[in-house]
This record gives C-alpha cells, sequence and structure tokens, in this order.
C-alpha cells in the first residue's frame, strides 16, 4: 500500500534544483505524484506530494534536513492521504485578468468561500501590458463546483463580481475532466 508524504521546498533560484530533488526522490524509490514549482521573486518554490512504500517514505523524510542543506534549501515535509476522485463534484476553470489593484485575490477567493465552493488551485501573476504598460494581474483558478449548485445562478453571481471590481473572466468547466 503506498503512502504520501506533501514536501515543500524554499531557496535562492538556480539551474538544477529539480534535477537535484527529483533525483533525491527517485533514489530513495519515491515517485513524484504532483507538483507546483515556480520562481517567486529570487526564490524557487516546491509543493509536491510524492507516494511511495512507508519504509521508503520515512528514510526520505528523516533525510529531509540533509538534504535541505546539500541543496540550499528549507524543507518541510507532512504525510497525508490520496486524494479522492468526487463524483458528485464537476471541476471549473477560472481565468481572469485586471489592472493590478490590491484585494483581488481576497474578492476572488472570497466569492467562492462564501459560494461553498473548494479552490483547489490557484495560480496568478502580473505583468506590463502591451501598448500601455500598465501593470496587469493575471489569475488561473481551479474550483469543485457540487452537482446540486445551480451553475446558471453561479455564474450570474460571479460575473456582477467581476463588473463591481473591473474584471475581464471567463467560467468553463475544465475540459477533459469528465
Amino acid at each position: 500500500m503506498l503512502k504520501h508524504l506533501v514536501i515543500t521546498a524554499l531557496g535562492d533560484d538556480r539551474p538544477g534544483i529539480v534535477n537535484e530533488l527529483s533525483k533525491e526522490i527517485l533514489d530513495k524509490k519515491c515517485n513524484i505524484v504532483d507538483s507546483r514549482m515556480a520562481v517567486l521573486g529570487e526564490q524557487f518554490a516546491i509543493i509536491m506530494l510524492v507516494s511511495g512504500k512507508w519504509d521508503k517514505l520515512a528514510k526520505l523524510e528523516s533525510s529531509s534536513d540533509d538534504l535541505g542543506n546539500k541543496l540550499g534549501l528549507t524543507i518541510s515535509t507532512k504525510y497525508t492521504q490520496g486524494r479522492k476522485h468526487n463524483k458528485d463534484k464537476i471541476p471549473y476553470i477560472v481565468e481572469a485578468v485586471t489592472i493590478d489593484q490590491p484585494g483581488v485575490v481576497n474578492s476572488l477567493a472570497s466569492f467562492f468561500s462564501d459560494s461553498g465552493i473548494n479552490i483547489e488551485s490557484i495560480n496568478t501573476s502580473t505583468y506590463n501590458a502591451a501598448i500601455t504598460g500598465a501593470q496587469m494581474f493575471s489569475a488561473q483558478i481551479t474550483v469543485n463546483i457540487a452537482t446540486d449548485i445551480q451553475i446558471a445562478q453561479l455564474r450570474e453571481d460571479f460575473f456582477e463580481l467581476c463588473d463591481d471590481i473591473n474584471l475581464d473572466a471567463t467560467f468553463e468547466p475544465l475540459k477533459g475532466s469528465f
């Protein structure tokens, strides 16, 4: 029976971090099941779900401090269960763009929280608009919506929020998820 371990790591960005970290996991006979990696400022950040037999994960966990020192990363670990597929929920993807302003993430998170909807993932970034050079904000959010929620009303409420905060957005079922 496979067990699961969440590993988070943070450190100065440099070439080779993903290679070195994934090699250490492979050498311990474990598998990266799911991961998110990004450079934020000058820092490299990763969170991953690793699976393996309990004894292999235990060796990986017990070596995390040494591994962190070797790779120049601050590493933390936590055991977890594998995620179960829920047939009573449908994944949707929300993509949004607006002029960058404080509070956009909170407004979006509040909307879904108040609607009883779990955010599965969120990726945000800022960039300069091509013509004007204005600082823009972009978000991609994956949510799981219960099948008993009235999608038409939810979408209407969501687009009303978008109008209120001057946000251009799409709200569609995640393709290939059925």
